[in-house]
């Protein structure tokens, strides 16, 4: 069984075993959310002492309900490699200072033989966006397998239609992965995200990768979650320059539980 290895270990988040998880403790400590069991949560990817904040309020959302989830879908996007469609990797173990996680073999190899997916390590191989997620969901030590898929140009159609399938699933949660403006200064940042943050109320599947970098999952999760009926809750919002960045350049970060 291959083991992918920790790409942006020391990076984006520490190296040392007991740094990371007193990071990720605290992080959780900090930022206390309650609610209902979501369908799907959307959070940021950057470096934890940029964005965890904003991603711990929707790990712990989910925090009292592990027992009732047995599979994560991730998605996100590719920052290093082009990509059209979705993607998956061939490996069954995932290795983080942390540990390893069990990523869902069964599902991701079914998944290509429909068509919905291909193996693409090398999209996976450096890229971030799903990595950093995985502090979180080791140290809440849940009994899922995970199943990282990286949505490059995808249409929203194609996106919801695997949205669809796995949902159906008994058991999974849906985690959508992106960041919101990049590179603003502060206050045009927060005037932007506050646009991206109604389309996404809304459940407008239109946003444009100036507005998420994440966009291709988003909407095609947006859509999916329209034609559900679905419901948007804003669990938290900031961005690099209310936590270790400066206010000339900023990167918006949010999470969203979605009933």
């Amino acid at each position: 069984m291959r083991i992918k290895q920790s790409a942006v270990a020391g990076m984006f988040y520490p190296d040392n075993p007991d740094e990371l998880a007193l990071q990720v403790s605290q992080l959780l400590a900090d930022n206390p959310q309650q609610g209902r069991l979501p369908v799907a949560i959307q959070v940021p990817h950057a470096g934890l002492v940029y964005s965890g904040g904003i991603a711990a309020k929707a790990y712990n959302l989910i925090r009292p309900y592990l027992d009732s989830i047995t599979r994560i879908v991730l998605l996100g996007p590719a920052h290093r490699v082009p990509l059209q469609g979705m993607a998956v990797m061939d490996a069954g173990l995932w290795q983080t200072p942390l540990g390893q996680i069990q990523i869902d073999n069964i599902l991701s190899d079914e998944l290509v033989r429909e068509g919905w997916v291909s193996v693409n390590d090398q999209a996976h191989a450096q890229e971030h966006c799903l990595e950093v997620q995985l502090p979180f969901l080791q140290l809440l030590d849940g009994r899922y397998r995970i199943l990282p898929v990286l949505v490059g140009q995808t249409p929203s159609a194609a996106v919801s239609a695997l949205v669809a399938q796995v949902l159906e699933m008994p058991g999974t949660l849906l985690v959508i992965s992106s960041d919101l403006s990049h590179f603003h200064p502060y206050s045009e940042a927060c005037q932007l995200d506050r646009a991206t943050q109604q389309q996404i109320a809304q459940l407008d599947s239109q946003i444009t990768p100036q507005q998420a970098c994440g966009c291709y999952a988003l909407n095609g999760f947006l859509r999916y979650a329209q034609s559900a009926g679905l419901k948007a809750e804003l669990l938290g919002y900031c961005n690099s320059g209310d936590t270790a960045g400066d206010k000339s350049r900023v990167v918006g970060y949010s999470s969203y539980a979605f009933y």
